[in-house]
């Protein structure tokens, strides 16, 4: 289970690097739909990339301790559960969006049950264990 959440952590941070400063370098192009959307939106979806690259570098050094942090990844996979209702506030106000910014939901809704149920896996192997040497 903590390999699990390990490897779950670091593709979390990784992907969401990658998808932060796509935004930040594409601005409106990176969002299906968006594409004229204007120079409102373009800034304010180039700032949120980047903090959306900071949320993953938030996971990638969660992934990096010895033991993970529960208590991080719980704060993390509570972020991305927030964003998945931020999701469906705005699918109930202005009605279905592009497809992918469906599935984006499904995963911002499904993934932190996931993530809560593995939280504490690293922090209940007793150190030493799975060849991470005591102490560490």
């Amino acid at each position: 289970m903590a390999r699990a959440l390990r490897a779950l952590a670091q593709v979390m941070g990784w992907s969401c690097v990658a998808i932060g400063l796509l935004h930040v370098v594409l601005g409106n192009a990176a969002i299906p739909g968006a594409g004229s959307a204007g120079a409102t939106v373009d800034s304010w979806g180039r700032f949120m990339g980047a903090a959306f690259a900071g949320y993953g570098l938030a996971w990638l050094w969660a992934a990096r301790q010895r033991p993970i942090p529960a208590r991080a990844v719980r704060w993390l996979a509570g972020v991305l559960l927030l964003g998945g209702v931020g999701r469906l506030l705005s699918l109930a106000v202005h009605g279905l969006p592009h497809g992918f910014q469906i599935a984006l939901t499904v995963l911002e809704l499904g993934l932190p049950p996931v993530f809560l149920l593995l939280a504490d896996a690293d922090e209940r192997i007793p150190r030493g264990a799975e060849g991470v040497p005591a102490g560490r």
